[in-house]
């Protein structure tokens, strides 16, 4: 049996792509912010090469021998967002960006909306998701009214509190705004955002779900399945992908519980690919602008990296990556386009520095490759540059 795990930080770019100022992003270093905290502290990555990608500048040095081959892919798809940089990594690139709502959505769109939950919508805003229901959680409460609101993402995102509005039914109210949400208007994911708590002291918790598109096309993952191979899901790529390909899914509520389900299926006798999403970084840390947060999350994944590895199986190789930026050091608070790291480490992988290549698309030719399964749509591949094959 060959076995592969994917694992994304998400979020963790290392440098702005030199279409940066495109994306109002100029400047933007997640690596760089993340690793001045004095709370980050990650020997484990260093050790396989992290601080050795071309263009990194962190407060970390490189090292003379790393253990793994590393490289820093370019984005290719026409965006900066997780549902576009995951697609990409699986073989997907998207030319065309997905609509975004900086003004908040079409009165047209809000009224099918209301009419179909038959309920009333509050907000229509660009909003954080903490500031949001702290302003509008009692209406919320008072009126029975759903929060929807939206970010510089292509999200759609509804607010409700669990107490008063049981969580299976936001799904279901979120489920069809999906169903709503197509085509020019078909944002790349409608977010449940469930709430407890009272009047201020809401707090989001940990039932978060997103309903993303269907990718249009077959991925990577609808590819191993077809060839028989497993295909299991830790975190929010079951949502990211909508299911499709997936042969088995572990939903996390943290980086931590994520990484503990990873270690656990390290363990199990399996034939394909364990792909893996750590949102934290993102979610909690990203976006709220917080780099200690995300220093010390940093320093507890590479706590865990460094039991996965002793773990690995002779035939097994391991990848790591992240789908987009957020630079929590920036005055945004949102995304920002970046280069991603890639590192690839196995017993049988040859540390090589492989430089910088356009595409996270090389990720699912590569896969593939492994599992020597040939597909004229995903071709880019390094295995032959680190592997003996």
């Amino acid at each position: 049996m060959s076995r592969a795990f994917i694992i994304v930080l998400d979020s963790f770019g290392i440098g702005e792509m030199p279409d940066a100022k495109r994306f109002h992003d100029e400047g933007s270093n997640t690596i760089g912010a993340v690793s001045s905290s004095s709370f980050f502290l990650t020997p484990t990555l260093q050790k396989l090469g992290l601080f050795n990608i071309d263009g990194v500048t962190a407060s970390v040095s490189p090292i003379s021998d790393p253990k793994a081959a590393f490289m820093r892919l370019s984005e290719l798809s026409d965006g900066k967002d997780t549902t576009t940089g995951h697609w990409e990594m699986a073989g997907l690139v998207s030319t065309k960006p997905f609509p975004t709502y900086p003004n908040g959505f079409p009165k047209a769109i809000i009224q099918e909306l209301e009419e179909k939950f038959k309920r009333k919508i509050i907000c229509n805003k660009p909003y954080s998701g903490t500031e949001v229901i702290k302003d509008y959680g009692d209406e919320h409460i008072r009126t029975g009214a759903l929060i929807v609101y939206t970010s510089a993402d292509s999200v759609l995102q509804i607010a409700a509190h669990e107490d008063y509005v049981p969580v299976e039914e936001l799904y279901r109210y979120c489920q069809i705004a999906r169903d709503v949400m197509q085509g020019d208007n078909g944002v790349g994911r409608i977010i449940a955002r469930p709430f407890v708590g009272g009047t201020g002291n809401y707090k989001r918790t940990t039932n978060r779900h997103d309903f993303s598109l269907t990718p249009p096309k077959d991925t990577m993952l609808n590819i191993l399945k077809e060839n028989g191979k497993d295909v299991i899901s830790v975190g929010k790529i079951f949502d990211i992908f909508a299911g499709s390909g997936i042969t088995k899914a572990y939903r996390t509520i943290n980086n931590d519980d994520g990484m503990e389900k990873t270690l656990e299926l390290q363990q199990e006798d399996f034939d394909g690919l364990c792909f893996v999403n750590l949102v934290d970084f993102d979610m909690l840390y990203g976006h709220r602008n917080d780099i200690d947060g995300y220093a010390k999350a940093m320093t507890s994944f590479d706590n865990y990296l460094s039991k996965f590895l002793r773990g690995m199986r002779d035939d097994d190789i391991l990848i790591i990556t992240a789908d987009h930026g957020c630079d929590p050091s920036t005055e945004s608070t949102d995304h920002s386009r970046e280069y991603v790291p890639v590192l690839f480490y196995g017993h049988k992988v040859r540390p090589e520095n492989l430089g910088t290549r356009a595409g996270f698309d090389y990720i699912a030719g590569t896969i593939l490759d492994y599992f020597k399964i040939e597909d004229s749509r995903m071709t880019k591949s390094v295995l032959k540059e680190i592997c003996d094959v």
